[in-house]
């Protein structure tokens, strides 16, 4: 399994930005797929998460209703759409996999590179 994170950058508080991630590897639609962010100095932290079909996802308490992340299985591909930006939004953004049949409370096997996303004020 390979997890490739692309799309991060540079932008402006206010603003929006979109990171993606491409799958290889795996069964895409058998994964359910989350991104976690790494802020500096900080531990690494659950973002949200899709299911395998796309119909449940879950987002944390400090993005939800900022942020979305839709899943193309056609495409093997999986988004994180980030609105509204802030500067503690600021961190790397990792892209992991799980097999849907993994429990919910079960570390997640495959993960990607991460890409860093910059908020400035």
């Amino acid at each position: 399994v390979q997890l490739q994170a692309s799309g991060g950058g540079s932008v402006q508080a206010g603003g929006s930005l979109r990171v993606s991630c491409a799958a290889s590897g795996l069964t895409f639609s058998a994964f359910r797929m989350a991104w976690f962010r790494q802020a500096p100095g900080k531990e690494r932290e659950f973002v949200a998460r899709i299911s395998g079909g796309g119909v449940s996802t879950l987002y944390a308490g400090s993005v939800k209703g900022q942020y979305t992340i839709p899943r193309d299985n056609a495409k093997n591909t999986v988004t994180l759409q980030m609105n509204s930006l802030r500067p503690e939004d600021t961190a790397v953004y990792y892209c992991a996999a799980a097999p849907s049949t993994l429990q919910l409370n079960e570390p997640y096997p495959y993960w990607g590179q991460g890409t860093l996303v910059t908020v400035s004020s």
